[in-house]
């Protein structure tokens, strides 16, 4: 009997296993072929142009913001899934004086209770020189380590103006779809690239 039931709990942690393995599998499907093919500069600063044309037709505090900001930093596309491991991948552009200066990508890994893929986009808002001057020096910056990050959710996004908003980095998320039970940026790596042509 003892014997049996120990069959039936290893059966079904390996059944368990075997589900997450075939749907980290399907992940790494959706996100590698990005990964292997690249976007080229073209592409990441037509998806840039679009995505923040929507934000600041959404969101008119973000719109306020890039009047003041000193660098903009654009990741439109972000593929995020797992279950129990998870990852994320996307590519973007940072804009200072409305003109691309460099183009970064941004990597996360995590391991605990999710499951589920989704897609998003996030903006970060620099409002001093020094964050921006950190960004741009950086060999890899993990969010969450300073400098801070001030994630911009809907009543913050109400009373956000230029007053109120003189120093630090901001993030807005847009264009979330999918099934994951939350959205948070903390542990993300932000590195440097250099996109083909």
């Amino acid at each position: 009997m003892k014997a049996q039931k120990k069959k039936s709990v290893l059966w079904g942690a390996m059944q368990t296993a075997l589900t997450g393995l075939m749907l980290l599998m399907a992940v790494f499907v959706l996100t590698f072929p990005r990964m292997a093919f690249a976007a080229t500069a073209g592409e990441i600063d037509r998806d840039v142009t679009n995505a923040l044309t929507k934000l600041y037709q959404t969101t008119p505090a973000a719109k306020k913001l890039s009047k003041i900001s000193k660098g903009i930093l654009v990741f439109p596309s972000i593929i995020k899934g797992g279950f129990i491991v998870g990852g994320e991948y996307g590519e973007g552009a940072l804009r200072v004086g409305g003109k691309t200066t460099g183009y970064y990508n941004t990597v996360s890994a995590s391991y605990g209770l999710q499951a589920g893929a989704q897609s998003f986009g996030y903006a970060l808002f620099f409002l001093n020189q020094d964050d921006l001057k950190y960004l741009e020096k950086s060999d890899g910056w993990e969010l969450g380590v300073d400098p801070n990050v001030v994630l911009v959710d809907k009543g913050l996004a109400r009373s956000l103006s230029t007053t109120t908003a003189k120093s630090g980095i901001y993030a807005f998320f847009f264009n979330q779809k999918g099934l994951m039970a939350d959205l948070s940026i903390a542990g993300s790596k932000i590195t440097k690239i250099n996109p083909g042509k």
